[in-house]
């Protein structure tokens, strides 16, 4: 475990900069964003459009990423249940919306050639959307429970106090986070194609599922007595932190903090879901016209062939 800050947690405090001594995932949000712009170099470059909002909620991401896991934020995260539960949250809740809705599935089909190496990288991509593992990892009986282990698993059974306490521990966890939001949002809010979809009323119930599931953990932690986590039970005395405040702090977070960005995905999914049965009934409309038609023709042609 890193030494803590000798400064006491402020707000602005945690925003300053210190870069983790093993800076991983701020290093791969970096790197996510110059080949997301790469990509969007050559997309535009072949005449094609790719929407602005797509490339600002992708960029707005990464940049929760490398801001919450490369601030010093990240150093309070080790000591404060406050800090930590920001991250997780962050992690899981808010970032994988801005990334999925950047598209970036779309855009690696689209940017990459059809020869030579990115020939290789399409059939890949293809392939592993025709097998089977995508279609457990992204069913909602996979991702819903995955979520839940996100949060009462790893506190409720001492995972957190068992590997917290080390760099790898500590930055799996994040990764975890990471990526059970990431499952959890992929099948309701991707644009681009998926081994496998539910329909729209499902994904609507998937979303009213996990809205809260981080509301009782949050109720919980605020309601216990004593540090329910070992590893936060003991911040530095200089401080001045009383540990069952701050794990009352990290229940409030849990409670209020997904709310906002929960209500803001219910309200983009439903616009999508309306516009996407309008298209349907676009679509439903033109097929019968063109039916009609047809069937006009073959009766014009039938009292021609009569005459």
């Amino acid at each position: 475990m890193p030494p803590p800050p000798a400064a006491p947690p402020t707000i602005l405090g945690m925003l300053g900069w210190q870069p983790p001594s093993l800076p991983l995932l701020p290093l791969v949000a970096a790197i996510a964003v110059v080949v997301y712009l790469i990509g969007v170099k050559r997309v535009r470059a072949q005449g094609r459009h790719w929407p602005v909002a797509r490339v600002i909620s992708f960029l707005l991401g990464c940049l929760a990423l490398a801001a919450v896991t490369g601030l010093k934020i990240e150093a309070y995260s080790w000591h404060l249940f406050s800090a930590f539960m920001f991250q997780q949250l962050t992690l899981s809740i808010l970032i994988p919306p801005l990334l999925v809705g950047g598209a970036p599935g779309v855009l690696l089909l689209r940017a990459t050639p059809h020869r030579g190496l990115g020939k290789v990288v399409l059939g890949a991509a293809l392939g592993l959307l025709r097998s089977r593992a995508p279609r457990i990892l992204l069913h909602s009986g996979f991702t819903i429970p995955l979520f839940l282990i996100s949060y009462y698993g790893v506190y409720l059974t001492g995972i957190i106090d068992a590997v917290g306490g080390n760099w790898f521990g500590h930055t799996g966890l994040q990764v975890f986070f990471l990526g059970a939001g990431l499952l959890f949002i992929l099948p309701i809010m991707s644009v681009g194609p998926l081994p496998g979809r539910d329909s729209w009323l499902m994904r609507f119930f998937d979303i009213f599922i996990e809205m809260p599931l981080h509301v009782f953990i949050g109720v919980t932690l605020m309601m216990a007595t004593t540090p329910m986590i070992t590893m936060f039970a003991f911040p530095p005395p200089e401080w001045g932190i009383d540990p069952v405040r701050d794990q009352t702090i990290a229940g409030a977070l849990a409670w209020s903090y997904g709310e906002p960005v929960a209500m803001v995905t219910v309200c983009i999914f439903a616009l999508r879901w309306r516009r996407a049965e309008k298209q349907d009934s676009e679509r439903a409309g033109a097929d019968v016209r063109e039916d009609d038609e047809r069937a006009a023709y073959n009766a014009y042609l039938e009292q021609l062939r009569g005459r």
